[in-house]
């Protein structure tokens, strides 16, 4: 029996007693778990895949498998075959590259390996050399490489993944580098996601449309010339695929047959994931879809892996740059989890955050007070964003490879008025929730159980502080607007990114839902014009509402960066938007602009998650 027949017997199922006893006992610890959505289905498949119900954080490795593709000679991207090695040695030698940037985000050891790099890479130093050929051949004019070839490069990645393992390793997160690679991978995707050149290829390094016609026409004669066998992974791989796409195959067989998961990155790992899953279904479980890519074809190839990504950025880079932002997320659940059970006895840390209350006397707030805060907003910096975005151009190939990762690097630039905003930014999360007496007791007894214990833990790992407002209801809303105003004010004079949300009382309804009941459509527009909303919103949430809004425009009008968190913060923002126009450069959405999670629970969770992608942006510029 063959190493690579060996390995894929190896693959068993998860460990579905192990699943089944953390899930029991995080209900108990949060019994609104659920509501942590695809993030719960993430700490539970973590503990399918390695059978821990106290599970660990993973030692992490992001590998970047290098290859050169024949069929470049086709003229399919915009970048030279010499461009894989230059890229190469740029994440060796001078370690400049995004994919050592964001490595460094996600505490990964980062490892380069070459499969079949077109030139003599016996000098760059820390390269791994499994070198099987200098590149494959053309397979616009026949088969890629050998059977023999593909096996090889499959085997080279279960070998390295067991090396891995014996290191210690235990969570994988692998990137490719090769010029010509997309057109490699959209041949692979129409193979065996049955789908036509057309729909299957798309811009890779961002080429232009004349490019795109030319790469079309070569998937085409590709598969014409080639006819792979869609029930064949081997053969798919051998006529069409690459190197290091095979080496990738390998390093999901070997994690999976290791029981350590792998977090694929974008449309070339999937392609690699394609041939994995063609090979051996088994490996199913034990794959996760950091994001969703800008290849027109990547949504298709999830759902034909039946996989479901956590992001939204548009990247159009690989490099495991998508997968080393994901992890974060892995982290976060899995501390949460622990925090969980190690709070689990403890009183809520109250006492831990910084509250305050509504005062009783109602405030003197006039239309003077809302023209002083609409018409002194400061305008953001259009040279500091700019200059941010020659950085990042220069920083990442091909241009706007990084989507919103990049655009989230230019508004904090602009709003802060610096070219590159260093790594160590304050930041805080500010939590809403009705006041129900100051008595310590009744403030613990109406706050969901394990929700503030939780929030601690994203808040934790996102290094954020936390304060919590008690909204007074009953008040006039003009009152709850100057409490949330003096509230954020006071936060964001000395701290330049805030997080916004609410804390909806044990057995309460959501107020994001009711929110959302109220305020907008079915199809989810805003169902009012911004004028008429506040007649709108449940008498019970005015005062809510109108601390949210004051929290907004203050923070905006300090320069700070607003983090948006569930969806009450996110419709009333919406809506605050409309009324002053001159807020929204200092907001940023989160879900589901950016994260595809599906969580519904409030209290700075996603507005923790987000702060990770802003962490994210600014190793991006700084490392």
């Amino acid at each position: 029996m063959s190493l690579l027949e060996e390995t894929i017997a190896g693959i068993g199922p998860i460990n579905h007693e192990a699943v089944a006893a953390v899930e029991a006992r995080l209900g108990q610890l949060l019994p609104r778990s659920g509501e942590l959505g695809v993030m719960r289905s993430l700490l539970l498949q973590y503990v399918g895949i390695t059978g821990e119900t106290q599970p660990e954080f993973p030692q992490k490795c992001t590998v970047i498998c290098c290859a050169d593709h024949g069929v470049s000679a086709m003229g399919v991207s915009a970048y030279p075959p010499e461009t894989t090695l230059q890229m190469t040695e740029n994440y060796l030698i001078s370690r400049g590259g995004t994919a050592n940037a964001l490595a460094n985000f996600s505490g990964a050891d980062l490892f380069v390996m070459d499969v079949g790099i077109a030139a003599d890479t016996s000098e760059v130093p820390g390269l791994i050399n499994r070198k099987i050929a200098f590149g494959t051949r053309n397979s616009a004019l026949g088969p890629a490489m050998t059977r023999e070839q593909a096996v090889k490069s499959i085997e080279i990645g279960i070998e390295f993944a067991a090396e891995c393992v014996e290191k210690g390793y235990r969570c994988f997160l692998p990137g490719e580098m090769g010029i010509g690679n997309t057109t490699a991978s959209a041949a692979i995707c129409a193979v065996l996601c049955g789908i036509s050149p057309e729909e299957a290829t798309g811009r890779g390094t961002n080429i232009s449309d004349e490019r795109l016609k030319k790469k079309v026409e070569v998937v085409k004669q590709i598969l014409e010339r080639n006819n792979p066998d869609s029930r064949d992974g081997l053969d798919v791989l051998s006529k069409v695929g690459g190197f290091e796409l095979g080496c990738i195959t390998g390093i999901i067989l070997g994690a999976a047959a290791h029981r350590a998961p792998v977090i694929l990155d974008g449309f070339n790992t999937g392609a690699a994931a394609l041939i994995a899953y063609a090979l051996a279904p088994s490996c199913h479980p034990y794959l996760m879809a950091s994001h969703l890519g800008a290849e027109r074809a990547h949504g298709v190839m999830l759902h034909k892996l039946g996989l479901v990504p956590y992001m939204e950025l548009g990247f159009r880079l690989g490099e495991g740059t998508g997968s080393s932002i994901a992890v974060n997320f892995l982290d976060a659940v899995l501390g949460l989890y622990r925090h969980l059970e190690e709070s689990s006895e403890k009183e809520l840390p109250l006492d831990e955050i910084e509250e305050q209350f509504m005062p009783e006397e109602i405030p003197v707030v006039t239309d003077k007070t809302f023209d002083f805060y609409l018409n002194t907003m400061p305008h953001v910096s259009k040279s500091a964003m700019e200059d941010c975005r020659n950085r990042i151009d220069h920083l990442a190939k091909p241009l706007g490879s990084l989507g919103r990762l990049e655009q989230i690097a230019e508004q904090l630039a602009a709003i802060s008025g610096e070219e590159r905003p260093d790594l160590d930014i304050d930041s805080y999360i500010l939590c809403f929730t009705p006041d129900l007496g100051e008595e310590e007791e009744k403030r613990a007894d109406h706050i969901p159980t394990g929700q503030l214990f939780a929030t601690e833990a994203l808040s934790l790992q996102a290094e954020t502080g936390i304060a919590m407002g008690y909204v007074k209801e009953g008040r006039p809303p003009t009152a709850a607007f100057d409490f949330g105003r003096v509230m954020a004010e006071d936060i964001s004079f000395t701290t330049p990114i805030l997080g916004i949300s609410v804390i909806t009382p044990k057995d309460s309804p959501s107020i994001g839902k009711r929110l959302e009941e109220a305020l907008l459509t079915e199809k989810g527009g805003l169902r009012y014009p911004p004028e008429e909303f506040l007649m709108h919103v449940p008498k019970n949430l005015k005062c809510m509402v109108g601390a949210i809004l004051g929290a907004l425009i203050a923070a905006a009008h300090n320069s700070s960066l607003i983090v948006l968190d569930d969806a009450a913060t996110e419709i009333i923002a919406r809506y605050g938007e409309q009324l002053c126009p001159d807020i929204r450069p200092y907001i940023l959405h989160v879900q589901p602009v950016l994260l595809q999670m599906g969580i519904t629970m409030d209290g700075g969770i996603i507005s923790s998650l987000g702060m990770r992608l802003v962490t994210a942006s600014l190793h991006m510029l700084n490392d």
